[in-house]
């Protein structure tokens, strides 16, 4: 079992990494095999939307982008399951997560060959270390790119600095239960 874990924000030691690292604790607690890919440590630029948006990403599913964005896209076809965190700005996810997630949408779904993304599990994790607003705005988008890409939601979880005590041991056992959640697929 390989699961893919995107940390997408720049603070190494904030509310955000604390959340992928439990619930990436959890799925190796549970025998996965589990990378952790920090978008921020990455060089992967915003959509260029070739030809008025109908480029060669949707036409053939490739980005002509040459950049990191085709080794992590590879990766998150090749895994069982996937865990995206990203923290809140200003009710939305990430700049890093955006722009990654821009890409990814746009190969995935615009694709003549294989969709890989179909079904796959995904947890995914919206941290408001601030103010604790805009948590739910921030999974609704988080929603909305995994199923225009056809992925299977198996939690949408919100965190807030004042709910990380009790939210970081229940992403520790999400990360357990995706683990055999993504087993019992077809």
């Amino acid at each position: 079992m390989k699961i893919l874990a995107l940390h997408s924000s720049p603070n190494e030691d904030g509310l955000t990494a604390a959340t992928v690292e439990r619930a990436v604790s959890g799925a190796k607690a549970a025998d996965a095999e589990v990378e952790l890919v920090r978008l921020c440590d990455l060089e992967i630029a915003g959509c260029a939307q070739c030809d008025d948006g109908w480029g060669k990403c949707r036409r053939e599913g490739d980005c002509t982008i040459e950049d990191d964005f085709q080794t992590i896209r590879a990766k998150c076809r090749e895994a069982d399951a996937l865990i995206i965190a990203t923290p809140v700005y200003f009710g939305q996810v990430s700049e890093s997560a955006k722009r990654f997630l821009d890409r990814l949408r746009r190969c995935e779904i615009g694709t003549t060959r294989e969709r890989k993304l179909v079904d796959k599990p995904v947890l995914t994790i919206a941290a408001a270390g601030g103010s604790g607003r805009g948590c739910v705005t921030c999974l609704f988008e988080l929603e909305r790119y995994c199923d225009h890409m056809g992925m299977r939601p198996f939690d949408l979880v919100t965190v807030t600095r004042f709910s990380r005590d009790h939210k970081l041991p229940a992403l520790e056992q999400a990360g357990r239960r995706l683990v055999s959640f993504a087993q019992e697929l077809p």
